[in-house]
């Protein structure tokens, strides 16, 4: 089957990851994206290398791997919004769209025409969908926006890292690995978008959608802002281990490290059981969860002695054999050589006409009917701004000629 977007249109002005990162799903699910970018420059993250894409001689090629993560699936039209015709070329393909992505500065493409209430008066079934960093309004509206800045604004931060304590003093706030708030906001995007389509059916009326890192990475903090705003506590960080549920957390083996993640008491009455300390689970101290997070540190420190003893394969494979939950803690090498991720078809190989064959991470969703194809490799700049401007726009090649000499496309 068709993917379950096939038929839809998106045009796709933004840059870097979130909003990206919302067009590659929706490329994913069968929508044809037209990615817009600067003619001789692309997208910022193409130049945001080393490492960069080689090609079949081994050589670099201009393209960063950065790029690749968040692009498959659009075709690439170089367009320079600054002109007029180049504006024009815009409103023409958004007459054409269902949606627009774009993550301007707050007004920085109303003084193209190209904003949302230029572009409703062509096309009112427009769904067009902005990505700031701090949303239209507010008092922080004008400023630039960056996964980082928000995550630490946003209080991701403050509850990622190791504890200040007394062995620890300046153990210091960290961000986490990738940059979580732009991907949540690229779903965030995506899912928006796609009420809003549903929303059409009834109404035949686009609308304008406006979201903000800030408050995406406000949304999910989760259980975080629940203890704070139910419990009243400011929640702080602490490492490894949870703030609602313990044991759950890495411990150090004879070897190396492990996850534990004991959900329930019956996980924990199997988890003493293997670490063959089995009346510790009928201890007042611990037989309840609300217990285990209160007596954390005894507990842990009891733990982390007993699992200290022996190697992390004796421990994964022993509470695997109970259905303790666990698990190492992978190097991303040893996460795409993992049977589990190849069988669910997580690593993919896509035709790449600089390098031959491209591995990319595969779409997680699994449709019982319609399957997710991915018959677009990430697009080599401009490389269908001909094809897009002459087939959707009718465009002669004296237009074209012209536009290129000029530096429009």
């Amino acid at each position: 089957m068709a993917g379950p977007l096939k038929g839809y249109r998106v045009l796709d002005m933004s840059r870097i990851l979130a909003g990206p990162w919302a067009g590659q799903l929706l490329a994913d699910l069968g929508a044809e994206v037209v990615k817009i970018e600067r003619p001789n420059s692309g997208d910022d993250t193409r130049h945001w290398g080393p490492p960069y894409l080689k090609d079949q001689s081994g050589k670099d090629t201009e393209d960063a791997a950065y790029f690749f993560c968040a692009n498959r699936g659009k075709k690439s039209v170089t367009v320079d919004i600054t002109h007029s015709k180049g504006q024009e070329i815009i409103r023409q393909l958004a007459l054409q769209s269902d949606v627009l992505i774009e993550n301007y500065k707050v007004g920085g493409l109303a003084k193209y025409g190209l904003d949302y209430p230029a572009l409703k008066k062509i096309n009112p079934k427009l769904i067009y969908c902005s990505i700031t960093g701090f949303g239209q309004t507010g008092p922080y509206a004008n400023r630039p926006g960056y996964d980082f800045l928000i995550q630490g604004m946003g209080g991701l931060m403050s509850v990622t890292g190791e504890p200040d304590n007394f062995d620890n003093k300046a153990a210091g706030p960290v961000k986490v690995g990738v940059a979580v708030t732009d991907l949540f906001t690229g779903l965030y995007a995506a899912n928006a978008i796609q009420g809003a389509l549903l929303e059409r059916h009834q109404s035949g009326q686009g609308q304008y959608i406006d979201l903000a890192l800030l408050d995406v990475q406000a949304a999910v903090l989760a259980n975080q802002a629940s203890n704070y705003l139910i419990g009243g506590t400011v929640p702080q960080r602490l490492g490894n281990a949870h703030p609602n549920i313990v044991p759950y957390q890495a411990f150090a083996t004879a070897d190396s490290h492990i996850i534990v993640a004991v959900g329930n008491d019956q996980q924990f009455e199997r988890f003493c059981q293997v670490i063959e300390i089995p009346l510790m689970a009928k201890s007042p101290l611990y037989s309840t969860n609300a217990n285990r997070v209160h007596n954390r540190q005894l507990l842990c420190e009891t733990i982390s002695l007993s699992l200290s003893q022996k190697d992390s394969l004796y421990w994964l494979e022993s509470f695997a054999a109970s259905d303790v939950p666990c698990g190492p803690i992978n190097s991303i090498d040893q996460v795409f050589d993992d049977p589990q991720i190849i069988a669910r078809e997580m690593l993919i190989n896509v035709t790449e006409s600089r390098s031959g064959t491209l591995k990319m991470v595969g779409n997680p969703i699994k449709y019982s009917r319609t399957r997710i194809e991915y018959p677009i490799s990430p697009p080599q700049l401009g490389g269908q701004t001909i094809d897009v401007l002459q087939d959707y726009l009718e465009y002669s090649e004296c237009q074209l000629t012209d536009l290129h000499v000029k530096g429009i496309i």
